[in-house]
């Protein structure tokens, strides 16, 4: 399954509340058992990053599908401001999730809960993904995507 890995992962990695889960996802991507894909707006945000972070990144990134960023996912992204999905201030976030509906990811894993792993904005991303002929994309968070119910591991 290609799944695309928005920046916020690689930093959770690093942050004790998120980090199980965001090792968890990248040791599946390592072993196979998922397919990774970023954009360049991944790559430009952890520029900025600190140096551990990008560090993992650069790690990481030759496991990692790189989508380009073209025509149709700017006017998937401008779809979703038009539709309010988001707010102009909010436009990286809601190219993250066009990358991926574009690049044709089945999922997008994020720790940003206010604009993608949101349940009020998902069926609206979705919404914009019918009217303009994509597929519906599933966004979750590294732990849905990292561990399975039948796992023992406590979450």
């Amino acid at each position: 399954m290609l799944v695309y890995v928005d920046t916020s992962v690689f930093g959770g990695v690093f942050d004790p509340e998120f980090e199980r889960g965001s090792q968890a996802l990248f040791q599946k991507i390592r072993d196979g058992q998922l397919r990774g894909a970023v954009s360049a707006l991944v790559a430009d945000e952890l520029v900025r990053a600190p140096a551990r972070v990008s560090g993992l990144f650069t790690e990481l990134e030759p496991l990692l599908l790189r989508l380009d960023i073209g025509r149709p996912a700017y006017a998937l992204r401008r779809a979703y401001l038009d539709a309010r999905v988001v707010g102009p201030r909010w436009a990286a976030d809601a190219l993250h999730v066009a990358s991926a509906t574009v690049g044709g990811c089945r999922a997008i894993v994020s720790w940003n809960f206010r604009h993608i792993v949101h349940f009020q904005r998902i069926p609206l991303y979705n919404a914009v993904n019918e009217i303009h002929g994509y597929n519906p994309i599933r966004i979750y968070t590294p732990l849905e995507m990292a561990f399975d119910e039948d796992e023992e591991e406590e979450l």
